[in-house]
Parts: structure tokens; C-alpha cells; sequence
């Protein structure tokens, strides 16, 4: 009997894997995934069978790990993070549709998020309410990510940025920002990383200002804080509202 593993595999860190996502990979026959995520968990999977593609092949790996599972093979379908986060988790879900589901054994394992790592390192950035925003208009319309942005800063929640630049995108991480000043100051905090827990780490505390100045990529998470985020002995704070 086949069954199909939508596995989280964290922020990059073999360190940073839950003991589920480890159990799961050393059970699977078949590793499907992303070349670069494959690579992340190689010492891992070196034995096994593993079906790897590049970018933007989301839908076919998908179709593919589906494929392998409905023929009885024990599948591992990787994914960086937390599947159901801006990963493969409800892809699945969409392709394999009602009758397909009941016949499959699938189960979601979840992960240790970009934003997780990126806020531990920083300090505490995220402490109260927050938004998560992808800048991304790969899959969702600018104009609805601008939506999100307004409503998130007029709330003064933290916001954590995905995907804030690529070559693609130069601009966006400028319009971000400028959406932000309406209702932000100048010198509110925000924390940058780049490569959160893998190799090439790189950590910037700066502010809303002058955070384009600085270098980001696709591999980069940038926390804003809110009103009440603070720097500290080079870390990054928002307080809960405890009395001190």
C-alpha cells in the first residue's frame, strides 16, 4: 500500500527537522522535490529514488508524487518550511480532487517556517500579531497584494515579507515600503535575513528608511516591526505587553 507525505523540511538546517519529517524520509521509497530543497536533505535521501525539477514546475512534481503514491510507492513530496505555507500542501489537495483522495493514504507534516527561523535569529520581532505577505504577483495580483499590505499597516500588525525581490521584481520591495511609510515611521525597526539557517547566512537590523539598501533576494525574509518594536543589545523586539 502506497502513501504520499507532504513533508515540511524547515528552513534549510538539517537541525531544524522535525523528527516526523526525518521519520518520513527514512520510510519513503521515492523523495520528490524541488532541485534546491533536494539538495538541502541529500545526506538524508541518498539511497532512495528521487524525482527532482527546477523552478515553477509546482503543478508537475505535484501530478508526479500523486502518480508514483497511487502505484503503491511509499512517496515523500518535500517542500522548504511548512507545506501548508506558501507550499505544496494544498496543491496537492486541488489536483487530486475528491476520488483520487480516497483512494490515497496522504498526510501533511509540518515545519519550521522561513519566518520562524528568520524571527528567532533576530531576537523576538513577532510577539504580538502579525501578517505573513508574500510579494510574489507570480500567482496573486498585484493589486490584491497591495490590498493586503494597506490593511496590514493601517492594523499596525508586524509584517513578514516573502518573496520581497527577485530579478524579476525590483520594484515591488519599493512599493511595499512606501505602502508602509503611510502608517509607519521612518525609524521603525526591521530585521532582514537572508539564507536563515543554511550556508551564506547574513543578518541586517535596520530601518523602514533605508531597508532597501540593503541586499534581498528571493532567499530573504524581512520583518517589520510595528509601532511598538524596539531595538535591544542588537536584537529585535516587539513586546507582548507585560507589566514590567
Amino acid at each position: 500500500m502506497g502513501w504520499l507525505k507532504i513533508v515540511g523540511i524547515g528552513p534549510g538546517s538539517l537541525d531544524d527537522m522535525t523528527q516526523r519529517a526525518l521519520q518520513a524520509l527514512e520510510e519513503c521509497d521515492v523523495v520528490v522535490g524541488y532541485k534546491t530543497y533536494i539538495d538541502l536533505v541529500m545526506p538524508l535521501i541518498e539511497k532512495k529514488k528521487i524525482v527532482s525539477s527546477g523552478m515553477r514546475s509546482e503543478v508537475e512534481r505535484c501530478r508526479k508524487a500523486i502518480e508514483l503514491s497511487l502505484k503503491g510507492e511509499k512517496v515523500c513530496l518535500i517542500s522548504s518550511g511548512d507545506p501548508g505555507i506558501y507550499g505544496m500542501a494544498g496543491l496537492v489537495y486541488e489536483i487530486a480532487g475528491s476520488e483520487v483522495l480516497e483512494e490515497m493514504d496522504v498526510e501533511v507534516i509540518p515545519g519550521v517556517t522561513a519566518l520562524n527561523a528568520a524571527s528567532a535569529i533576530l531576537g523576538a520581532p513577532i510577539m504580538q500579531d502579525f501578517s505573513a505577505i508574500s510579494l510574489s504577483d507570480h500567482l496573486i495580483p498585484w493589486e490584491v497584494i497591495e490590498k493586503r499590505l494597506e490593511a496590514s499597516a493601517k492594523a499596525d500588525f508586524v509584517v513578514v515579507l516573502y518573496n520581497p525581490k527577485s530579478r524579476e521584481r525590483q520594484e515591488h520591495i519599493e512599493k511595499a515600503k512606501k505602502i508602509l511609510l503611510k502608517y509607519r515611521k521612518e525609524d521603525t525597526p526591521v530585521g532582514i535575513v537572508k539564507n536563515a539557517t543554511r550556508r551564506g547566512e547574513e543578518v541586517v537590523l535596520t530601518t523602514l528608511k533605508d531597508m532597501e539598501k540593503f541586499d534581498i533576494d528571493m532567499r530573504t525574509i524581512v520583518i517589520v516591526g510595528n509601532s511598538s518594536t524596539y531595538i535591544k543589545n542588537g536584537k529585535m523586539i516587539t513586546p507582548r505587553g507585560y507589566r514590567l
